[in-house]
């Protein structure tokens, strides 16, 4: 009886330690402090990709640890809330939304190109890495991409106060933080969308007309610009 319970421990034991250990790691929407910059007087349509809206990562790690990371809505959320601050007007666009035939200075779409991340046992450190690659796609309402942004963002976190899930979870919430504040110091510069602003198609109306004529002007030595006309009236 003894030796049929060892065999049913052991087998029990080699089944779990074939399956490894798994954790699941759930986000809720970061939070950023108010920036403190002018929004771009431009107004912008957003349309995030259906795997930016609910972004599930899942990687079985050298170590036979079985990881799944759902961000969920949480980079929609974020840079929502990030173009919010950023620009004068901005309007989410759905699925079916054509930007181009909206009245937008510009239309910019975020997606995320990879996800990574390292445990403790991979680094041999007491901290968890993530990477995230986001890249920035903007096109001005002629509909003429004007830039392809990537952008790499990292965060760390380490075990000492908080335990695996909750230190994976930090270190993707400070990556998140980590490109919002590279979008905050470099879109414009990197995409120039601050200057996709549209010329009111009343400006050339507003202009001020000339009620008479411009006087002739003289024939000297500094001007250039005398007509062929008056010349050839002397």
């Amino acid at each position: 009886m003894k030796a049929i319970l060892r065999m049913f421990l052991t087998a029990s034991g080699c089944a779990f330690l074939a399956a490894g250990c798994g954790s699941t790691v759930s986000m809720d929407p970061p939070t950023i402090p108010v920036p403190l910059l002018e929004p771009m007087q431009v107004s912008v349509g957003v349309r995030f990709p259906e795997n930016f809206e609910d972004f599930t990562h899942e990687e079985e790690v050298l170590t036979g640890e079985q990881w799944t990371i759902h961000l969920g809505r949480s980079n929609a959320v974020l840079f929502t809330e990030l173009f919010g601050y950023m620009f004068q007007d901005v309007t989410i666009l759905g699925p079916e939304d054509d930007p181009f035939t909206m009245d937008f200075d510009a239309y910019i779409e975020p997606s995320i190109d990879a996800f990574e991340f390292s445990v403790p046992n991979q680094t041999r450190t007491d901290a968890f890495a993530v990477w995230i690659r986001y890249r920035i796609k903007v096109w001005d309402s002629a509909g003429e991409q004007i830039a392809n942004w990537p952008i790499a963002a990292y965060g760390k976190s380490q075990t000492t106060t908080l335990g695996g899930s909750s230190a994976l979870q930090r270190a993707a919430v400070l990556a998140m933080r980590d490109a919002a504040a590279l979008m905050i110091d470099k879109l414009d510069r990197e995409t120039g969308v601050g200057s996709t602003r549209k010329t009111p198609s009343s400006a050339a109306s507003a202009a001020p007309t000339p009620t008479s004529a411009s006087p002739e002007p003289t024939n000297n030595a500094g001007n250039n610009f005398t007509s062929q006309a008056a010349r050839d009236a002397r």
